[in-house]
């Protein structure tokens, strides 16, 4: 019994002996991790997702209403400022305009006629006002009754106040001449509605109506896009839109074209995200787009927002706790692993952030995350820059 109980605790210790060799020998062995090193010219970059835009986008139409009889250009053509685009029914305005010139021709000769009254006045009065003094003076020589020089006072009044009245009449009839002619203007210019423009260069986007159909006032006929105006209108996440400012360089990929890459500028920032998916708007102006661009397709967009010229980034995955500003990550130093506090600054593209401070001297990083590792342990440092998981 005693030979059966030894022999059963030699075993419980060899066994317990084993356990605690592997279990040394799994902890205490040197872990191989990888490191980050330090990179030379990193370029910053921000992604967003867009569509293309143009700055200068109308819909156009009549300012009055009519049937169509003309439409001179299509979809896709190009026009330039001032053109010809479609004509309404004109007779029916032109058939205004005759009759206000007539009232304007009317109202011309009425002040031809007043003028001429107010001529043949001014003759009576001349007349009467002769008259007058000589009355005046053959009643000075008691050569006539004075009677008739008070008659001749009164020929003179009587003919002073109807001058008065000719000279009314001229302004009357000239303040209708005037109505009449801003009258004849009015229908002119309705006239020339009957007829539309294009008011810009530009290319027709979408025509919305044929010859023969009745439009009315402020109907859409045709979209014109101005292409000179053309960028990328992207969404950015906010958490990446804090550095992007006006006139960073910008590269652009079009669904269409995703082989080919082109050069833009940030030309605006909205300042007003959107509260749901919180991102926020920038437009990107394209220096060297193709010629022809189609609104509303997707385009991709990376705005550089620093360029560094030496840093050293850390994979966000193996950052614990990073709130986009400051984290903890597993470093060697002096051949063990221990966890450091670091401040971060720009986050790149691929996931990486840029060390700003808190690395002690001569501690390196390490690039992926640790699992189920202590403080303390040994371990062994293959250097990269991103790192391969233990």
């Amino acid at each position: 019994m005693t030979f059966l109980t030894r022999r059963k605790t030699f075993a419980l210790l060899a066994v317990t002996a084993i356990a605690v060799g592997g279990w040394v020998f799994l902890t205490e062995r040197p872990m191989s991790v990888s490191v980050v090193v330090a990179e030379d010219a990193t370029s910053v970059r921000v992604y967003g997702l867009g569509t293309v835009e143009a700055r200068v986008v109308s819909k156009i139409g009549f300012e009055v209403g009519a049937a169509l009889t003309e439409l001179l250009v299509d979809h896709n053509e190009r026009v330039t400022k001032g053109q010809l685009l479609a004509r309404l029914h004109p007779a029916e305005q032109a058939a205004r305009v005759a009759r206000a010139e007539a009232g304007v021709a009317a109202s011309e000769a009425a002040i031809l006629k007043a003028e001429a009254n107010v001529a043949r006045v001014k003759a009576v009065l001349a007349q009467r006002m002769a008259a007058h003094v000589r009355q005046q003076d053959l009643a000075a020589r008691s050569a006539v009754a004075a009677t008739a020089a008070e008659e001749a006072q009164r020929d003179v009044d009587v003919a002073a106040a109807d001058l008065t009245v000719a000279q009314s009449e001229v302004e009357v009839v000239t303040a209708q001449a005037a109505d009449a002619r801003a009258a004849l203007e009015y229908e002119q210019t309705l006239l020339e509605h009957h007829a539309l423009t294009a008011p810009f260069d530009s290319v027709v986007v979408e025509r919305y109506a044929e010859a023969g159909m009745v439009v009315r006032a402020g109907d859409v006929i045709f979209t014109l896009m101005d292409t000179k105006t053309v960028w990328v209108q992207s969404y950015i996440d906010e958490g990446r839109a804090g550095e992007i400012a006006l006139g960073q360089t910008a590269e652009i990929r079009l669904r269409s074209l995703p082989h080919a890459v082109f050069a833009g500028k940030v030309a605006r920032i909205g300042i007003e995200s959107d509260r749901v998916n919180e991102e926020r708007r920038v437009w990107i102006a394209c220096s060297d787009c193709p010629d022809e661009m189609f609104l509303g397709e997707q385009a991709e967009v990376r705005i550089t927002v620093a360029a560094l010229a030496q840093a050293l980034l850390v994979p966000e995955v193996a950052i614990d706790g990073f709130d986009g500003h400051q984290g903890r990550v597993w470093a060697v130093k002096d051949g063990r692993l221990a966890q450091v506090a670091l401040i971060f600054g720009h986050r790149t593209e691929d996931a990486r952030v840029e060390v700003v401070s808190g690395l002690p001297e001569g501690a390196a990083i390490v690039a992926s995350p640790l699992k189920g590792v202590t403080e303390g342990r040994l371990a062994r440092i293959t250097t990269s820059v991103w790192g391969d998981t233990p």
